[in-house]
């Protein structure tokens, strides 16, 4: 019988949707992270759980061909990426195979999943950089980011998968805090002052956003200077944050340099965006997947498109220069606001912004477009589309759906409640619907196409867009 701090030898089976390596091993099956299939390896047990358990690598004894040498120091420790240690292409294949596992698993679906489309750039593509800043347990300032499952920071100098850019920020603000005294936040004791450092790139422009636990920070004109030095064109914000909470950002920003937004070109259209303005942090991905979504919902020019959770409006304006007219619907003021300015630069009569809750506002304009060339686009969050919207979606009649996904498990569950392969108990929970045929049920809506795009390479995260014709 296993036990906690036992050594087991086995053979890798699988990968699971985290990354981990999967092993079956006297009717337990192991989890564990940094094993690839087919390897034998040694692992040391961490917890067992009826016939579910986990382990941690203890010594690779016979190593996989898609195994490479990871380029990061802190791999392994680090919470971020989980894959550098597979082969890129290898890792298209385990994202595609990732989508089609939660689509059957969660959804009930059986649909052929390709594998992921690369990105051009398998390092240093990152736009946007967020590190938590805090203490170690010796009461010394640290910047890194948070080991897996915790809130541990794993100091670091530099990150591969962002550019340059990022370890000359964190450099300068190690500086600065040595400098002026100002020490990181102690979670544990709720002292100290700064939280987190948060930047985005915009066309070699940068905006910063230092979250404090106090609404003074002592040496921000020092910071400022500092910055000069590094970065040609900056503006920075102060933001306060004192709750105990994982959420990053609280609801007050202070601007203490520069203009406070930035703006940027991309296929035409002329954009803004400020602190906490939603951008695909994978600019190379997201043409490719902006160019795939657009010809989803535009064919002949006559269409009205809906943009639904619509950020800064980016995709929004792309849709209004090849469609009859859009409307962009977007949670986030400040984004809504960036949308409005968007549409004035780029002269787009045509696009229509509306700031508020998707669930809330879809069915006004669907009440407005009843048309067989309206045409729905949805890019959610994490969380997924939901219930009431999905509903709204079923009774709507539009013709044709897309879906931007960066979660393939509410994507699954989503397009189950979609396609009819999922239906709600009496108790609104969602079951597998028995009636259910791989030919789909009429009222509801058949998957098109699946696409992954690998938006966040080395990471377990995937991209995904789907296209859905509703069945007459």
């Amino acid at each position: 019988m296993m036990k906690k701090n036992d050594s087991v030898c086995a053979v890798v089976e699988g990968v699971g949707s985290n990354g981990e390596g999967i092993i079956r091993h006297e009717g337990v099956t192991f989890f564990v992270p940094y094993s690839l299939p087919s390897e034998r390896v040694r692992f040391k047990v961490l917890k067992i759980k009826g016939n579910i358990g986990y382990g941690k690598v203890e010594e690779v004894l016979t190593p996989a061909m898609c195994r490479v040498q990871p380029q990061c120091e802190v791999f392994e420790k680090c919470g971020g990426c989980c894959l550098q240690h597979l082969k890129y292409e290898e890792q298209l294949v385990h994202k595609g195979n990732v989508v089609k596992d939660a689509l059957r698993k969660i959804g009930g679906l059986n649909v052929e999943v390709p594998c992921a489309v690369a990105s051009d750039f398998p390092y240093g593509y990152r736009n946007k950089l967020q590190l938590p800043i805090g203490v170690d347990k010796d009461g010394n300032n640290v910047i890194g980011f948070y080991a897996e499952r915790s809130h541990r920071i794993i100091p670091v100098d530099s990150c591969e998968i962002h550019p340059k850019w990022a370890e000359t920020l964190i450099a300068t603000l190690k500086r600065y805090m040595a400098e002026t005294g100002v020490s990181g936040y102690d979670e544990e004791r709720k002292t100290g002052v700064l939280r987190h450092i948060v930047a985005r790139e915009i066309g070699g422009k940068f905006i910063f956003t230092l979250v404090c636990a106090k609404r003074k920070v002592k040496g921000v004109e020092r910071l400022i200077t500092m910055l000069q030095e590094n970065f040609a064109d900056f503006t920075l914000y102060l933001n306060f944050n004192d709750k105990d909470t994982n959420v990053i950002f609280g609801k007050e920003f202070s601007l203490v340099y520069g203009d406070g937004f930035f703006e940027a070109e991309e296929q035409g259209i002329r954009y803004e965006a400020g602190p906490v303005t939603f951008l695909q942090v994978n600019e190379n991905v997201r043409e490719k997947l902006y160019q795939a979504a657009l010809k989803t919902v535009v064919e002949t020019g006559d269409e009205v498109v809906v943009d639904a959770y619509s950020g800064g409006g980016l995709l929004t304006a792309m849709i209004a220069k090849k469609s009859k007219r859009v409307y962009g619907i977007e949670l986030e003021q400040e984004a809504s606001d960036c949308a409005d300015k968007l549409k004035a630069k780029n002269g787009l009569t045509n696009m229509t912004n509306i700031c508020g809750y998707v669930e809330e506002r879809l069915p006004f304009v669907l009440n407005r477009e009843k048309s067989e060339k309206l045409r729905l686009i949805l890019d959610p969050p994490r969380a997924g589309i939901a219930r009431s919207v999905l509903k709204a979606l079923l009774q709507s009649g539009i013709p044709r759906l897309t879906i931007i996904s960066c979660n393939p498990a509410t994507l699954a569950r989503d397009l189950g409640v979609l396609t009819g392969s999922l239906k709600e108990n009496e108790k609104g929970e969602l079951i597998k619907n028995p009636v259910y045929t791989e030919n789909g049920l009429d009222g509801y809506y058949q998957i098109e196409r699946i696409q992954p795009y690998d938006m966040f390479p080395q990471t377990k995260h995937v991209e995904t867009l789907v296209c859905l014709v509703r069945k007459a």
